[in-house]
């Protein structure tokens, strides 16, 4: 078995190929869901699919590497070539792929010598062992060896980024030392610039645009007219910020004929063909003049919605690859069962303040830093000090906030601070009054030069100008609340843990509303389904089949800003995705 490059084309077993693929991303989906989508992409007309990976999940400790459940990469290459699909994997180690930190792990912010995505030592050490892992889990299913895996890419975008061609070198010739004997490509921008700058000799370009097939191949076809024309990214549709205004949504008809005149030109890569589900934190952000947190949903409005259904756009485009295939497609599978499970009383209550106490040990420390300091790097963390004189009409500042701090004087809410509106606070207090900060990280940056800054109270905090010292700081990673110990009574202050069960007679995939509550997450059964926000436009979260148990679901939802009527939340048949 061979996949080959000869000049402008692909070749499969000494056969000329055309690559009809769609991403999707393994650790976006549940495994129960993967052999249904598989399926779904070879009815549409698919001979492949993509993925990228998403380091920071197959590494959340350093050192520590985890490939099971979601992040089992090999079951996912193995069942997709079962369901007869090619594999195009792209590691990175950095994806953007709007996830948090690009995929890149946050721990490796606590190096201070640290440069990411160039020939940097620390940076070099940190992925070279992640990738020594990595590829042995996708190494024995390259093509070479009997799989699925066709080709695979060396960084993402670079050309984006930065212009440190020594790095894309040891990048491919590191591949290449481990076995990977498949053909290597980049994926860049359009403009000759993009190109200059994320190529390198070894790896053949591709592109990523989401419409006017020639115009932006226009560079490509000067710099590289002998090379195989594919769009490794056609994006069919975009992400969702928090407080977008509506939910990105683009045209069936309009996409479908971009893939017609990108299969005239030449293969291509549909991004996304199911988006899939920003679990837990794991969403990323954009920060260029306005920091821009995403939604937990990935849907994209992409050819499959964010639970696999089949939508417009995919009869659409199965129509165009039809023309261009000569064969039968198979008959599209039914969309998975959805239930209305009604709504649900949260009668249990565990306010913040006391959480805090059973969820974390705290350190004592002389000023507030950063969260990654404390050696956390999701969820919230709380600064906490006794004021030591009276302040009438004073002003809390801090010169550094990664992203959303809420300003507590006796547990009683003064202020808000956000980095889009403003980092002071006006509070009054007497002297021996508690001073909490309750500090969000609300996903970082995935993409451009504001990739490190840091999480939590990343500077000084000064009160009237003045510097306070002496601290007790509480990491709150919020990724094990068995500790927390709940009671009937509700407590007075707005950050609160609400718990109730959800009895369930048959699992099966819901969406969980919260109309009533403001701002937070909620997990269910100890798996994290992710962030809500009023402001939306998301107004519900998916809640996959595979999370629940027959029987009795225990649901916790953290609300941290205010709670608007009943502590009630709804499981319902359909997504509110703006």
């Amino acid at each position: 078995m061979n996949f080959e490059i000869r000049g402008n084309q692909f070749y499969k077993d000494s056969e000329p190929i055309k690559i009809i693929s769609g991403a999707v991303h393994y650790f976006r989906n549940m495994p129960d869901t993967w052999r249904d989508i598989f399926k779904k992409m070879v009815a549409m007309g698919c001979n492949c699919v993509e993925t990228y990976c998403a380091w920071n999940m197959h590494e959340k400790i350093q050192g520590d590497y985890d490939f099971s459940g979601n992040l089992d990469i090999a079951s996912f290459i193995k069942t997709a070539g079962e369901e007869g699909l090619m594999v195009i994997v792209r590691p990175g180690p950095y994806i953007c792929a709007e996830w948090e930190f690009g995929g890149l792990p946050w721990w490796i912010q606590t190096d201070d010598e640290m440069e990411i995505r160039c020939s940097n030592k620390a940076y070099i050490k940190c992925f070279d062992n992640y990738l020594d892992k990595l590829f042995e889990q996708i190494r024995p299913y390259l093509f070479t060896n009997g799989g699925p895996v066709i080709m695979m890419q060396c960084e993402n975008e670079y050309g984006y980024y930065g212009d440190d061609k020594a790095y894309l070198s040891y990048l491919r010739d590191g591949y290449i030392k481990r076995g990977i004997n498949v053909p290597l490509f980049t994926s860049d921008g359009t403009s000759k610039e993009d190109l200059l700058d994320g190529s390198i000799e070894g790896c053949f370009s591709t592109l990523n645009f989401g419409s006017r097939v020639e115009e932006n191949f226009k560079a490509h076809d000067e710099l590289y007219p002998d090379s195989p024309k594919m769009c490794m990214e056609m994006w069919n549709g975009w992400f969702d910020a928090w407080g977008d205004e509506k939910h990105h949504t683009t045209s069936a008809e309009d996409y479908a004929k971009v893939v017609d005149d990108m299969l005239n030109k030449g293969s291509l890569n549909m991004y996304m063909f199911i988006g899939g589900t920003n679990f837990g934190f794991t969403s990323g952000a954009n920060h260029y003049e306005k920091y821009c947190p995403d939604v937990t949903s990935y849907d994209y409005d992409a050819i499959l919605t964010e639970c696999g259904d089949i939508t417009k756009k995919y009869l659409a485009v199965r129509d165009v690859i039809k023309k261009h295939i000569n064969r039968e497609l198979p008959e599209i599978p039914p969309n998975r069962e959805k239930r209305s499970y009604g709504k649900l009383r949260l009668t249990e209550y565990s306010g913040v303040f006391d959480a805090m106490e059973v969820l974390s040990e705290p350190i004592e420390s002389d000023v507030p830093r950063c969260m990654e300091k404390y050696g956390i790097g999701y969820g919230y963390i709380a600064y906490k000090t006794v004021l030591n004189r009276d302040y009438d009409n004073s002003v809390l500042s801090v010169t550094g906030l990664g992203d959303r701090a809420q300003v507590y004087i006796n547990k009683t809410l003064v202020g808000i601070m956000y980095i889009n509106d403003s980092l002071n606070v006006k509070f009054s207090a007497k002297k021996g009054d508690e001073l909490l900060i309750l500090c969000e990280n609300m996903g970082r940056t995935n993409f451009g030069d504001k990739m490190m800054r840091k999480k939590g109270i990343d500077g000084r905090c000064l009160l009237d100008k003045r510097i306070h010292f002496n601290w007790q700081v509480y990491p709150l990673p919020m990724n094990n609340l068995e500790k927390l110990n709940f009671s009937a009574k509700k407590p007075e202050e707005n950050s609160v843990f609400f718990r109730g069960w959800l009895q369930v007679d048959e699992p099966k995939d819901t969406f969980v509303k919260l109309e009533n509550f403001t701002k937070g997450f909620v997990v269910v059964n100890g798996f994290n389904l992710g962030r809500y926000w009023k402001i939306g436009p998301q107004q519900t979260l998916y809640l996959p089949a595979s999370l629940l148990r027959k029987g009795k679901n225990e649901i916790i939802v953290f609300e941290s800003d205010s709670l608007k009527g009943e502590a009630e939340i709804e499981f319902c048949e359909e997504a509110v995705l703006g």
